[in-house]
């Protein structure tokens, strides 16, 4: 009969996550963090607090002169069908969110549930669960999602996120497995079985909340990376056609030569929005990740 003493109990106590040690103030203490999430807020609040104060009848083709440079009646220009690239954006930037908002919380969750109950629960479970990752793993799925894409007709945003999240949880399914073959080995788990605590509970209540501070690196990853897919598919004219994302802005001025013909706004605004975009979350990912190391936690 093993016996839980002191010395083990606050052993285990002290490896408990950061999150239960004040993982927001941790995040808010990060200055990469900080600044990641102000660049973030702005690029995303501004184009959605735009949209709802603008008028429906300026979004139609032809409410303004074609190929206008940015000026005080258009302040980032028009395309040449008489669109407002600024109005344009206030539909882009939201829907390109939105792709990859819904790709990396099923890519996420989907990867930390299959993660986790192959690692934890071992044995024929994680024998099966691990061919399935690794099939995934091995599968093209660049190649993929341009054969899904071209063959669905009419593809929406939601759709195009679902398309994108279906090839995005096997990576963080091979890393929480990794984690947790290493965590349920430590003190506090051992401590969770003797307490009476089922394998669910245990993994739900001890094994996630140690993973969080990772989970939500790799959350900005999928981000990252599912909005990138999206632009992609769009540049290569498999995006929602009826729909406006970065993506999709970038198609169209390409469609229309907008580089020969020397409209440089109408391509540079979606193109700086999605370096805004990328390197905001870059900082955001490695304010996680100070939280989540020790190491680069001491070193801050």
């Amino acid at each position: 009969m093993t016996v839980v003493t002191g010395q083990d109990q606050a052993a285990a106590d002290e490896m408990q996550t950061p999150e239960r040690r004040g993982f927001v103030r941790l995040l808010l203490r990060s200055r990469n963090f900080v600044i990641g999430l102000s660049i973030f807020w702005v690029v995303a609040l501004m184009p959605v607090l735009a949209g709802a104060a603008v008028d429906p009848a300026v979004r139609r083709t032809g409410a303004f002169p074609a190929r206008q440079p940015p000026s005080a009646e258009v302040p980032l220009g028009t395309e040449a069908l008489g669109q407002s690239i600024y109005v344009q954006m206030t539909e882009a930037v939201p829907n390109s969110l939105q792709v990859g908002l819904i790709a990396a919380t099923i890519g996420t969750l989907f990867g930390a549930v299959i993660g986790f109950v192959s690692g934890y629960f071992g044995g024929v479970v994680d024998a099966s669960l691990r061919v399935l990752i690794d099939v995934f793993l091995s599968v093209p799925s660049l190649l993929f999602l341009v054969l899904i894409a071209a063959l669905v007709r009419g593809v929406r945003v939601p759709s195009m996120a679902l398309i994108i999240g279906i090839f995005a949880w096997a990576w963080p399914a091979r890393q929480v497995r990794a984690q947790v073959l290493s965590l349920k080995e430590r003190g506090f788990v051992e401590i969770a079985r003797l307490s009476g605590m089922s394998g669910l509970e245990i993994v739900f209540f001890e094994l996630m909340p140690h993973m969080l501070p990772w989970l939500g690196a790799n959350f900005v990853n999928a981000f990252i990376a599912a909005i990138l897919a999206e632009s992609g598919l769009s540049i290569l004219g498999l995006g929602p056609q009826n729909e406006m994302t970065l993506g999709m802005m970038i198609y169209w001025s390409n469609n229309y030569q907008a580089m020969l013909l020397d409209l440089w706004w109408w391509w540079l605004t979606p193109v700086v929005t999605l370096i805004l975009l990328f390197f905001s979350l870059y900082l955001i990912h490695l304010g996680f990740d100070e939280v989540s190391n020790p190491r680069a936690r001491a070193e801050g």
